[in-house]
């Protein structure tokens, strides 16, 4: 078991990688530096091998699919996740790692929307995505993450192992972040300055497949992890619909007797009857819920002992 595990999923980075590298090394000399590579068709493998990475792979294509790879096949007391575009300084990795190693924090987020990100990314659409996910999600699990869209964290052991990973792509930062504020994970939030690539680097995200594709991922996971919230919310909104439609048919009954859009009240009668289901789903997804996360308490209780085992055998 690595002690520090540096991980660097790539694809297309030849510009920036032997960089990278270098920089993870001379920050934290103990530390292993894994470079993933994702199908490149540059000399991404070679110069990271040059600079002294270990290099690994993963076929399927995605960054997503790529950190599934690297979280099952790599131990290690401590992980730091870093893009292999050189838009993260290193230097700040140190406070990272100390506070996974010395404050047992399950996931440390590099800030950069506090920092440096919107005068450095001259991608508007970006920028405004990155706030937009931020207060969604801070707004829909209740919590005061500074930065959902970071490539740069740390996590530790317990973090990795228990992380089910369904995003293929660029949305697994954003679950990555609602795993850890739904599940009452420790979070913890280091300021770090952003700098835009390099010329000759580009960046592959696309503004708009993948920004649809996180706000979906969301959407997802606000249902999956508070399903009481989405689906008394869907129901309230089909009481309001079904009860707007319905008074003007009600008080044109009290005035003259006679029900003159009864397709309307039938329709009606069916909204209401979808929002009672919702809201009784959502009530039985919610036992389903707290039973998960019950069971994953006892998963945690096992990884750490797992933990605790690999630790003891390699001393």
């Amino acid at each position: 078991m690595d002690k520090i595990a540096v991980l660097i999923p790539c694809y297309n980075e030849e510009k920036t990688i032997a960089k990278v590298v270098k920089d993870a090394k001379a920050a934290l000399p103990e530390a292993v530096v894994y470079v993933y590579d994702n199908n490149s068709r540059d000399r991404t493998v070679e110069l990271a091998r040059e600079a002294g990475a270990v290099i690994r792979y993963e076929h399927m294509q995605g960054k997503g699919n790529v950190i599934r790879r690297m979280f099952r096949e790599i131990d290690a007391h401590c992980y730091i996740m870093v893009d292999g575009d050189d838009t993260y300084p290193m230097e700040y990795a140190r406070e990272m790692v100390d506070k996974v190693l010395n404050n047992h924090t399950d996931m440390v987020v590099g800030d950069r929307l506090s920092t440096t990100y919107f005068t450095e990314n001259k991608r508007p659409f970006h920028n405004f995505g990155n706030s937009l996910v931020r207060k969604s999600i801070n707004l829909l699990f209740k919590s005061e993450i500074k930065d959902i869209m970071t490539g740069y964290r740390a996590f530790s052991y317990q973090f990795v192992k228990t992380f089910p990973v369904m995003s293929k792509g660029f949305e697994i930062e954003t679950e990555m972040t609602i795993h850890a504020v739904n599940n009452n994970m420790q979070l913890e939030n280091v300021l770090v300055e952003y700098r835009d690539r390099p010329e000759g680097s580009e960046s592959k995200l696309n503004t708009y497949s993948d920004g649809f594709k996180v706000l979906m991922t969301i959407a997802r996971l606000f249902r999956e992890y508070k399903p009481f919230r989405f689906f008394g919310l869907l129901a309230g909104i089909l009481m309001a619909l079904a009860v707007g439609f319905v008074i003007p048919v009600l008080m044109e009954y009290f005035q003259t007797g006679l029900v003159l859009k009864f397709p309307t009240l039938i329709v009606c009668g069916f909204v209401a009857l979808a929002a009672i289901q919702s809201f009784f789903a959502g009530m039985i997804l919610n036992n389903i819920v707290q039973r998960d996360r019950k069971n994953f308490e006892m998963d945690l209780n096992r990884v750490y002992s797992e933990f605790l085992f690999k630790t003891e055998r390699n001393f």
